[in-house]
């Protein structure tokens, strides 16, 4: 009896041990599909943000356009930052200085009486408010040559299709009257008894140096009956001129360069309602239209569709070249999705409340693109919403006009974010450095690539303060770009001066604080080594990324020494040219 007893409970503890068994498999088993899930493998992980990165400007945004990773969850505020986020560190210490030299000569001087300056320029209006250097390097080139200047003539029949002359956009009679002692320029070339004048038509090398001119132009001007017209004036004239020529480069890009009287006034009524709704405002260029994507030739994750309609637009240029997708996002030439721009932002300490002005064409994937980017701001602005179509009536059918209106309400911003590189951008970041380094925000899109790959993997703290580290030296600060970057209109070195008298106080306080520091240590006992008392101006703290040796010291106008940034400048940004008039356009902005 004992035996069957015995046996019968030894079974019923096995089974009991069994069923515990595959309980805690089961629970295993739950537990590491459940890992899985969450935690893919390195390379699962890398497909699945790259694919989220593709995709994510075509997701529907909600609750505060937080991420699937629950721990990516993005503040409606902007934090408390240490710095003021609607002005730029030290600029009350610079200022535009334009004015001539004693030795520069007066235009009567030095013109002679029959020799005359043509200029025609290729990619329309549009392209040459906010490719302004094609203006500007026109003066210069009469000026060098001794030559009277036509007005310029641009180019009506380019991808651009707008009729818009140069009278038509800017105030003309301002133009030629504040030039006047630099060059002289008259509206069109005097008739030569009763037929009208016919130039010579020429082009000239790019970059073309002061003795190039005179060495290439000045030879034909004297043997072609002093009429010369010169075509495709795109870039023909060197960044790196004598201080006066660049300086007369920045009288005419901020003086004497006015909008027609329509223009100005409509965008001032721009302004004027952006101010209404918000004492501060941000102005974005977003450059999100189809043509600038099938330009870039980067991928946005929007599969054959997206591959078939970019790649018709991209068969208007001949010329151009197919590019890898994901070498342009690496080496930063792909423009950011409008939701990566809105999430640099709020990193950079934008609130939700921050009212956004948009200077944009048609956006590619129109309001469904658009949405992240208003989730994120939804005070979201664009002429188009804040005017009437009776109001813009009179400039709907032009570009060129349709532009020089965002260029204003971009231009009286208090920040200006560009997400290209394009003309339009350059202008304007040099426009604001000269009239008080107002800030000008350029993605670092170089480094905030892999950022943005991988920010599910970090918390927003995490991915904030890495988006304000990497975009140092990208926010339009003082002395942020050496001198000899970029072309000269996007970095007018030779005409921002410092206050060096203002500069020197700033100094004298700094060694003050330091000397005051140094005497409360003291006195609560803290050892303080000889070579530590030992000050100069070496140890006076400067601002961040400032190179003190780039500076030079030049003689002003009234004979007292100021420091000048260089006038030396280059290329910086592998400017591509063709001879193209529609990827020309294209390239320029």
């Amino acid at each position: 009896m004992a035996l069957p007893r015995r046996r019968k409970l030894h079974y019923h503890r096995l089974g009991s041990l069994v069923q515990v068994a595959s309980a805690i498999s089961g629970t295993l088993l739950l537990l590491f599909a459940f890992l899985s899930f969450f935690f893919p493998s390195p390379d699962e992980s890398e497909h699945f943000h790259l694919r989220h990165r593709q995709t994510s400007f075509n997701a529907v945004v909600k609750d505060s356009v937080s991420d699937r990773n629950s721990v990516f969850k993005i503040p409606s505020t902007g934090g408390k930052l240490d710095r003021d986020i609607w002005s730029s560190k030290n600029a009350k210490f610079f200022y535009g200085c334009s004015n001539a030299s004693a030795r520069f000569a007066k235009a009567e001087a030095i013109t002679h009486p029959t020799r005359y300056l043509a200029i025609a320029t290729s990619g329309g209006l549009n392209q040459q408010r906010t490719g302004v250097s094609v203006i500007m390097d026109a003066v210069v080139a009469a000026r060098i040559l001794n030559a009277t200047l036509v007005v310029p003539k641009l180019d009506q029949k380019s991808f651009w299709k707008d009729a818009s002359d140069f009278t038509d956009i800017f105030d003309v009679d301002w133009f030629i009257s504040f030039l006047s002692k630099d060059v002289k320029i008259i509206k069109q070339l005097p008739k030569r008894g009763w037929r009208t004048w016919t130039p010579y038509t020429m082009r000239v090398p790019r970059k073309c140096s002061e003795r190039c001119y005179l060495n290439h132009v000045l030879p034909v001007l004297l043997k072609r009956h002093n009429a010369v017209q010169l075509n495709k004036f795109d870039y023909r004239l060197a960044n790196r001129l004598d201080t006066d020529l660049q300086k007369l480069r920045c009288r005419v890009n901020y003086h004497a360069l006015q909008f027609a009287n329509p223009i100005l006034e409509m965008g001032k009524m721009l302004v004027q309602r952006m101010r209404m709704r918000s004492k501060h405002y941000i102005a974005l260029h977003l450059r999100f239209e189809p043509d600038m994507l099938a330009f870039s030739g980067c991928d946005y994750g929007g599969g054959e569709k997206e591959k078939n309609e970019l790649g018709a637009i991209q068969k208007r240029w001949k010329t151009l070249h197919k590019n890898n997708p994901d070498k342009e996002r690496r080496q930063g030439r792909c423009p950011l999705t409008p939701e990566e721009v809105g999430l640099m932002l709020r990193a950079l300490g934008y609130g939700s409340d921050v009212h956004i002005y948009v200077a944009s064409g048609e956006v590619y994937g129109g309001e469904e693109t658009l949405r992240p980017l208003k989730a994120l701001f939804p005070n979201f602005y664009s002429k188009d919403t804040i005017a009437t179509n009776e109001e813009l009536g009179q400039f709907l059918s032009f570009s060129s006009r349709m532009a020089a209106l965002d260029f204003i309400v971009c231009d009286e911003s208090d920040v200006f974010v560009t997400n290209n590189n394009g003309n339009m951008a350059r202008i304007l970041a040099g426009r604001r450095k000269y009239f008080g380094h107002k800030p000008t925000i350029r993605p670092n899109a170089k480094k905030l690539y892999r950022l943005f790959l991988s920010r599910n993997n970090m918390t927003w703290e995490e991915f904030s303060s890495r988006i304000r580290t990497l975009q140092k030296g990208f926010m339009g600060e003082p002395k942020e770009v050496r001198p000899g970057r970029g072309e000269f209109h996007e970095n007018p070195s030779t005409c921002i001066c410092e206050d060096s008298e203002a500069m020197g106080k700033l100094k004298a306080d700094s060694r003050h604080k330091k000397h005051r520091k140094l005497d409360d240590s003291s006195r609560k006992d803290v050892m303080v080594s000889d070579d530590q008392n030992d000050y100069d101006d070496n140890d006076v703290p400067e601002w961040p990324d400032l190179d003190e040796d780039e500076d030079e010291e030049e003689e002003d106008e009234s004979g007292s020494k100021e420091k000048h940034l260089s006038n030396v400048t280059g290329s910086d940004y592998g400017t591509v040219i063709s001879d193209e008039p529609e990827l020309e356009a294209m390239l320029s902005d």
